[in-house]
């Protein structure tokens, strides 16, 4: 076999260097993932159009047409279902808590967990830490309803007093005791709410609501947070 002149040597080396490097980068770009449309699967809608005389300040304009699909790593899965829920009200007036994340998203009599008047919340162990991208809930859709001072959260421990993050917030005046904030008030129907949880790490998810437009009782036909084990 004859030897490599050194000018031959260099250049193959270089050739490998190069080549080296176009498959880390490639490495780089498959560790990072291909955002893909996360697999939601939306219940049949119960009313149709959206209402446009209700007397809700701040409150979002329907959008009129199917929600753009939510991108996210190759993988995310809802990792709340079936997972345990507790909730401020331990014994809710309809319904059971498993309810909020049994995967039954109809929305109809029997479908739905309701909870006392006033501030109340549902909170999602999630088993483990994980990296969070979206959390999807619906309150109530059999009917137009715009439930009042939503506020998600998500944190390290049950108790919420770990890490705790504000994913969305739309009281505005503070009145349940957790902030202001700027998040627009919207109308439940059958493609729930979307929350863009971008990435967040964490092990428990929170949601409150005060009430509703049409009373003051609390309702959550399913919660579902996509996601995957945190590293």
């Amino acid at each position: 076999m004859k030897k490599q002149t050194p000018v031959l040597a260099m250049v193959t080396l270089a050739c490998l260097g190069a080549t080296a490097g176009l498959m880390e980068a490639q490495a780089s770009n498959d560790a990072a993932g291909q955002l893909v449309p996360i697999p939601i699967q939306l219940p049949k809608p119960m009313f149709e159009g959206t209402p446009q005389n209700l007397a809700v300040p701040n409150l979002e304009k329907p959008l009129g047409r199917p929600r753009d699909p939510f991108l996210a790593p190759a993988g995310v899965t809802n990792v709340a279902k079936g997972k345990k829920v507790v909730s401020s009200d331990m014994e809710p007036v309809i319904g059971e808590l498993v309810q909020v994340t049994d995967g039954d998203k109809k929305g109809a009599e029997g479908s739905f967990v309701e909870l006392g008047p006033g501030v109340q919340h549902v909170t999602i162990d999630l088993g483990a830490p994980q990296e969070i991208f979206a959390i999807l809930f619906w309150h109530f859709h059999k009917t137009p309803r715009v439930y009042l001072d939503v506020v998600v959260q998500v944190a390290d421990d049950g108790d919420f007093k770990k890490n705790v993050r504000t994913l969305f917030n739309n009281d505005h005046d503070a009145t349940s005791k957790l902030g202001a904030g700027t998040d627009m008030n919207y109308v439940e129907t059958a493609e729930g709410k979307l929350v863009d949880a971008k990435g967040s790490k964490g092990r428990f998810v929170r949601l409150y609501s005060r009430g509703n437009n049409a009373n003051e009782l609390n309702h959550y036909v399913e919660v579902e947070v996509y996601g995957r084990p945190a590293k």
